[in-house]
């Protein structure tokens, strides 16, 4: 075999390959895309480069697959329907005790489902993104209104629309997607 012949092959190959590795990115990047939606837009733009963040959505991905999250028994469901009902009643008298209480119970109802309490509020967010990530900007927005609320005080229109963001959070983890749509509508 000539020597052009070996270097027409080698760069053939290299291109082949280099094409596989542009197809394979491509893919990775489109699952990502769907899986995370729109926490994937927030990670790219928060990190240092897409490839860095795609690494991240990638490893909370592994960790997710290492987490033992499961459905609600509909017993349990119910009981924190129920509970949901009474901190929305109370809201009429105490709307910011009504929105703790409110992160309270999600923290409750994400524990029980198997997502580790440990670890953190931004663990937390990193672990709930692999499968609820089109709610996750509605509880990262209700949790910034308890904090400012706790901090300085926040008025009534504002501490209503956290409670509708608690609320789609609170739907999509009991596993209820009808109520998740009409209420992202609602807290637009």
């Amino acid at each position: 075999m000539s020597p052009t012949m070996i270097v027409i092959i080698v760069v053939a190959v290299v291109v082949v390959l280099g094409l596989v590795a542009v197809l394979v990115r491509s893919q990775r990047r489109r699952h990502l895309r769907e899986r995370f939606g729109p926490e994937y837009d927030r990670t790219v733009q928060d990190s240092s480069s897409r490839r860095a963040a795609e690494r991240e959505l990638a490893e909370r991905e592994r960790r997710h697959e290492q987490l033992d999250i499961r459905p609600l028994p509909d017993e349990a469901r119910e009981q924190y329907r129920q509970q949901w009902s009474a901190i929305q009643e109370r809201f009429v008298d105490e709307p910011g005790e009504a929105i703790a209480e409110a992160d309270r119970l999600l923290t409750q109802v994400m524990t029980d489902r198997g997502y580790p309490a440990d670890g953190g509020h931004e663990q937390q967010v990193r672990d709930l993104s692999v499968e609820h990530a089109r709610t996750l900007e509605h509880y990262r927005t209700a949790r910034e209104t308890l904090h400012g609320h706790e901090q300085d005080g926040a008025d009534t229109e504002d501490l209503r629309r956290a409670m509708v963001h608690y609320r789609t959070v609170f739907a999509d983890l009991l596993g209820t997607p009808e109520h998740v749509t009409r209420t992202e509508g609602e807290a637009r």
